[in-house]
């Protein structure tokens, strides 16, 4: 038993050894970028209910509009990627905006210049987003392509684990009573957010390298900026996608339930760092299985976790479940983030899968920003419960309508 789970360990990890450099170098930028991140963000809700004193919606207003912007830029930088043959460019500059904006962070005194802030650095996600992902589809054939995304999204997840622990160093270190931290505290914290994605544009100029397919002559019209180049089973997956993702407020929330039952502000960083642990491992397990079991399969799954993990968040009372919550929580990303992008490659061919991604961002964005904003309403007029509960009504129905997608190749 022991040497077959052994020689079973050593075939995970050969597959993974077996990708492109490219798809490495990629994983490595996305370590880094989450990484920088990751300081940042545990600790911005926090900062900014208790130190700007932002409201619950407030807070829903800043993560819903930033996120919704860079979905919406990606649909654009997916086409444009498409259009001019190029997906380097544009994952290079997006990731140099968020190095430029995010030490800024460390000289706001209102919520309102963390929204300026936070929609910039959210600019360059939507800039790199779309590109990223088609060139990593690229790289790859469709067998390997969810083990190539899970792994993308494990260094992703990995760089969130690093984060929270730098941020929780940092804090201890620099904050005199780290359980109430300053304002300046928190930004002098900020300040070292930068180091990490600056050294990620290094990686993305030496080591990632974009394999042009030779030209060769075709009589297909060029590519259109249009849904309608897309086939219908495509265009309903879109809508399923917006359906769930109106159940998908902002984390910040998730954090600030957690604080409330009972989590002291300087540990949230490692509340934050255990749920990204989960979803480094449940990553690498859930790209390779879709490959294995298919990606319907793994979706559906995750969003059942999900509706799950939202119910519980509404009747937590004691510290020990939210960290229990949030470790399941991982599972549900492990088990759904590389996969849907994967099955967005798996159903659209390769000269258009930057439009495709775009569009499959597009159709997040379209409700990221309406999920925040009525996650924050409903918790302000109707109590937490209300809002978590109403979250997870909405993921039920969007798992019960995915079944109806059908991939257009078998995974």
């Amino acid at each position: 038993m022991g040497d077959n789970g052994t020689s079973s360990g050593l075939r995970f990890w050969r597959r993974y050894r077996g990708l492109p450099p490219t798809v490495f170098a990629l994983s490595v930028v996305s370590f880094l970028n989450d990484t920088s991140s990751e300081i940042i963000y545990p600790l911005l809700p926090a900062f900014l209910f208790l130190t700007l004193g932002a409201t619950p919606f407030a807070i829903g207003l800043i993560e819903g509009l930033a996120e919704s912007v860079a979905s919406i830029l990606k649909l654009f930088s997916g086409y444009l990627s498409d259009k001019f043959g190029n997906r380097k460019l544009p994952v290079f500059l997006g990731y140099s905006l968020a190095g430029i904006v995010r030490p800024l962070l460390a000289f706001v005194t209102t919520w309102q210049h963390v929204l300026v802030v936070r929609m910039t650095d959210r600019i360059g996600k939507g800039i790199r987003g779309a590109p990223r992902d088609a060139l990593l589809a690229s790289e790859v054939p469709e067998e390997r392509r969810g083990l190539a995304f899970g792994f993308n999204r494990a260094a992703d997840h990995l760089g969130a684990v690093v984060g929270p622990v730098v941020a929780f160093l940092l804090l201890t270190y620099l904050a005199d009573d780290p359980t109430n931290p300053t304002a300046l505290e928190y930004q002098r914290v900020f300040l070292y957010a930068s180091i990490p994605v600056a050294i990620g544009l290094f990686a993305i100029v030496f080591f990632v390298h974009e394999h042009k397919h030779p030209e060769e002559p075709k009589d297909e019209p060029p590519i259109k900026f249009s849904i309608k180049e897309f086939d219908p089973n495509f265009r309903r997956y879109l809508i399923v996608i917006a359906l769930f993702t109106l159940s998908n407020s902002t984390d910040a929330f998730l954090l600030l339930r957690a604080e409330q039952s009972g989590i002291a502000p300087a540990m949230l960083p490692l509340l934050w760092m255990a749920l990204h642990f989960s979803k480094v491992l449940s990553s690498l397990i859930g790209g390779d299985l879709s490959d294995k079991l298919g990606r319907k399969t793994m979706i559906f799954a995750g969003w059942l976790i999900y509706a799950a993990v939202y119910i519980g968040f509404a009747f937590i009372t004691e510290p020990w479940q939210a960290w229990l919550l949030f470790i399941v929580y991982g599972f549900y990303f492990g088990l759904t983030e590389g996969v849907e992008k994967a099955l967005v490659a798996d159903m659209v061919d390769d000269e258009k899968r930057g439009t495709a991604f775009g569009f499959y961002n597009l159709a997040f964005g379209i409700t990221v920003f309406p999920a925040s904003l009525l996650f924050g309403f409903m918790w302000s007029q109707f109590g937490v419960e209300s809002a978590f509960i109403l979250s997870s009504v909405i993921s039920l129905m969007a798992a019960m309508f995915f079944l109806s997608i059908k991939p257009r190749r078998v995974a």
